[in-house]
């Protein structure tokens, strides 16, 4: 046991040495435009820590720092021409620093801080693969029931990102969110007249029931535009008019593609490992290692 214990040490600098060029992440910092290497399972360490809760099973905590080492891996290779890799936000995926995380969890940070990164040893450097190329790992936090087909989304039509069920969703606190608002706040929020009859027709729904197109008093907005004008957590919703008062019910919480965090917690609860997580997720990928 001592021998292997003491080669570890040995063994990672060796590894990180004869890749230097593949094993370092520059991240942008985006309030203070600041760019610093990370060794990249360094950097994985701070995702998983930013991008799930530690009380999630290790199980699902392994299929996050798959699925963002495979992220940040597609995101270097577009970037390679750039100043750096990825932003430390949800414009790309957060990352949280050792020190955020030692002045966040204080005396948790041990106990937190080693079950991440055994979590994240356990997966060291593997990342997902589809048809001979770095798979384009999305994630978000919880599903509405089902996950979305990328196409209809985004725009490109990903044969690894494909809507399946993720129906036991509902363990996550924002499976659905009730919101409400004045009438005027909520023309004023969307930029449109006031009107005291509010009219929503919805246009076009995705294959799973998010809204893609709708009118608004005859006013056309895509779901992403109300979401983002709304502050909505998704633009799977309800809008429902109530007197001088908005009542607005969602569904899920982001872009709903890829792998569902809460959905996999649920799937790690049920004890499913990490491999059938990412396997559930994204059909027809393989895990590889660097």
């Amino acid at each position: 046991m001592t021998l292997v214990v003491l080669g570890i040490p040995f063994f990672i600098v060796n590894f990180y040495d004869s890749y230097d060029s593949v094993l370092y992440v520059r991240v942008k910092d985006e309030t203070s435009g600041n760019i610093s290497n990370i060794m990249l399972e360094d950097y994985i360490v701070g995702v998983v820590a930013g991008e799930m809760p530690i009380y999630f099973e290790t199980e699902a905590l392994k299929a996050q720092a798959v699925a963002a080492r495979s992220y940040v891996m597609k995101q270097m290779g577009y970037n390679k021409d750039k100043d750096y890799d990825v932003l430390n936000t949800v414009v790309n995926q957060v990352y949280l620093s050792d020190d955020y995380l030692k002045s966040a969890w204080r005396e948790d940070y041990d106990d937190n801080i080693k079950k991440i990164k055994m979590a994240v040893l356990a997966t060291n450097g593997e990342y997902l693969e589809y048809d001979g190329a770095v798979a384009e790992a999305m994630f978000f936090s919880t599903s509405s029931g089902y996950t979305e087909n990328s196409e209809e989304v985004f725009t490109n039509k990903v044969p690894y990102l494909r809507s399946v069920a993720s129906t036991w969703d509902d363990i996550s606190p924002v499976y659905t969110v009730n919101y409400s608002m004045t009438l005027q706040d909520f023309y004023d929020k969307l930029n449109i007249n006031y009107d005291d009859y509010l009219e929503i027709e919805i246009t076009e729904n995705t294959s799973t029931g998010r809204i893609k197109k709708l009118k608004i008093n005859d006013v056309l907005f895509s779901g992403s535009d109300v979401m983002n004008k709304l502050h909505l957590k998704s633009n799977y919703f309800e809008i429902i008019q109530d007197g001088d008062m908005v009542i607005i019910t969602t569904k899920g919480y982001g872009h709903g593609v890829g792998m569902s965090q809460y959905g996999a917690q649920a799937m790690a609860l049920k004890g499913y490992t990490y491999e059938e997580i990412l396997q559930y997720y994204y059909s027809g990928t393989i895990i590889k290692e660097i």
